[in-house]
């Protein structure tokens, strides 16, 4: 198959260069650092999910390293300071998703055992348990609806690890009454998967989980609400697919298969090798699976527009793994197809690149008549029901190639440069949208190159990238605090009338591998 090349080859030595965060354009937005708490702790998820309270200028940041909650003075956000740690080890062995709604909090707390049912623990600022409910399996992320009524959580349901236990996913839907003191079990609804079939979903939803029903398979990941909280989207990670939730009613209306990314088309490249020593953006015989992480969504003009980070994620366990890379020996390629799937599995073309065992194969040859990546290194945008508007295409590569050289495609954890390639390159997970001065913005959250992306979406057919933000420094070799922020898990902004500095938004990133939190403060220029 003809591969043509999106940019000329960059040498790793090249690399070595001072890294230029702001480019020579105009821009709309001017986002620079203000302050940064540091856990101390390295690698050891210890700032990932941060929400905010308006009422005290606290920030909630959950700790997988503690257990717990650290609860940050951001009264000066030049300098957040740690008031407390809220302890909730008593409801389950770690905490996963924190949200705020006018001085309550909701924490999603994660059974001893992950594959029984979890608890959501509802606080108030101080600390102070207020109630508690038990919802799903493994629930992984919650938000309230804007206007505080309820709680909606993602049980994603993950299997144990030697897969003999698969718990279904679902949506918790948790009714809050009026006296937070007569929160009850009564007040938790569930919308299941157990209506669907195989034979009903898209071609494109993935359901592949050893002897799994598709309840069992689906693993609601993410979830995002419409402004008047009637409808819910959650995203379906592994499956590669977006569910849409009646909340009212508690049921799932539908799920939307997303579809697969041609990276043989214009605009669609990557750089698919760790080991070509180069920044090699090109165009290959791939079809990335978006697999979205983080999911937000925004209104104009009447109509809901859905944001997804297209992270991507592979089941591996030990019970059951779907990874493997192209260059295997057990990764057969379909002649017919692939007639140069020799120089395909080259170390320096995909040789390296980790792909899906699970999709693509052709049962009865054994061979495989496509490949599949996982994720599409980029963010999109969807309509409410699931059809495609927009891809940011090779953006991220390509961008960051030219702001972050020294970064390019590297861990969070050390500085590898292309050391991601074979992988899922820049690996955007978090997303969060902001009006500002009347423009809605997407801040995209670049895991492992630990950036952050940010695009104006005043026009959601073709969004216009505004900025790269990074407080990384390549200089500095990790684990040492001067290497700065690494692996932004939790993106937020908190708008200016909400803010501790008087009519100036931040932006806020939780980072678990370095453990730090960092406020940005965002100025219009």
């Amino acid at each position: 198959m003809r591969l043509t090349r999106l940019a000329s080859a960059l040498t790793l030595a090249s690399l070595l260069a001072t890294p230029a965060i702001a480019g020579n354009s105009p821009h709309t937005l001017k986002i620079s650092p203000l302050g940064t708490y540091q856990s101390g702790l390295f690698e050891q998820g210890a700032a990932e999910i941060v929400a905010h309270d308006a009422r005290s200028q606290r920030l909630f940041v959950v700790n997988a390293a503690s257990g717990k909650l650290d609860v940050l003075d951001i009264r000066d956000p030049a300098q957040p300071k740690l008031l407390f740690n809220i302890d909730l080890s008593a409801y389950g062995s770690s905490i996963n998703s924190v949200a705020v709604h006018k001085g309550l909090v909701a924490a999603a707390v994660e059974n001893s055992v992950k594959t029984e049912p979890g608890q959501v623990v509802f606080l108030d600022a101080d600390g102070q348990i207020r109630g508690r409910v038990q919802v799903g399996a493994l629930p992984d992320m919650l938000i309230f609806s804007h206007d505080g009524q309820r709680v909606l959580v993602a049980n994603e349901g993950e299997p144990s690890d030697d897969y003999q236990v698969d718990p279904e996913g679902s949506v918790s839907i948790i009714d809050l009454p009026k006296r937070l003191s007569r929160l009850s079990q009564a007040n938790v609804r569930t919308a299941d998967f157990r209506a669907f079939s195989r034979e009903q979903l898209d071609p494109s939803i993935r359901v592949f989980g050893p002897n799994a029903s598709v309840a069992q398979d689906f693993e609601p990941e993410y979830i995002t609400l419409s402004k008047d909280g009637k409808r819910a989207w959650v995203t379906l990670q592994e499956n590669n697919a977006i569910a849409e939730i009646d909340v009212r009613r508690a049921r799932i209306k539908a799920v939307h298969g997303l579809g697969y990314k041609d990276h043989q088309l214009a605009g669609n490249e990557l750089d698919a090798s760790d080991k070509d020593s180069a920044v090699n953006i090109r165009n290959w015989p791939i079809r990335g699976l978006y697999q979205p992480d983080a999911i937000s969504s925004f209104s104009q003009r009447g109509l809901t527009y859905l944001v997804t980070a297209n992270e991507g994620d592979a089941r591996a366990y030990g019970g059951y793994n779907e990874e493997i890379r192209v260059g295997s020996t057990a990764y057969l390629l379909d002649p017919a197809v692939f007639p140069d799937a020799g120089t395909l599995k080259q170390t320096a073309n995909l040789g390296r690149l980790t792909v899906s065992k699970a999709s693509g194969l052709n049962p009865q040859t054994g061979t495989y008549n496509a490949i599949y990546a996982f994720g599409a290194r980029s963010f999109s945008i969807w309509s409410s029901e699931g059809a495609r508007l927009y891809d940011s295409g090779a953006d991220f590569e390509r961008i960051s190639a030219e702001r972050l050289p020294a970064l390019f495609n590297s861990n969070h954890k050390e500085n590898t440069p292309d050391g991601r390639s074979d992988d899922k390159g820049p690996e955007p997970e978090g997303v969060t949208i902001s009006t500002l001065w009347g423009k809605p913005y997407a801040f995209i959250g670049l895991e492992r190159i630990s950036a952050v992306m940010v695009y104006d979406l005043s026009n959601p057919k073709a969004p216009r990238f505004v900025e790269l933000v990074s407080n990384r420094n390549a200089a500095a070799t990790p684990p040492a605090a001067e290497a700065g922020d690494l692996g932004p898990e939790g993106v937020m902004v908190i708008p200016a009338e909400r803010s501790p500095l008087a009519g100036v938004p931040l932006l806020v990133v939780g980072n678990e591998v370095s453990g730090s939190t960092t406020l940005y403060r965002i100025d219009r220029q």
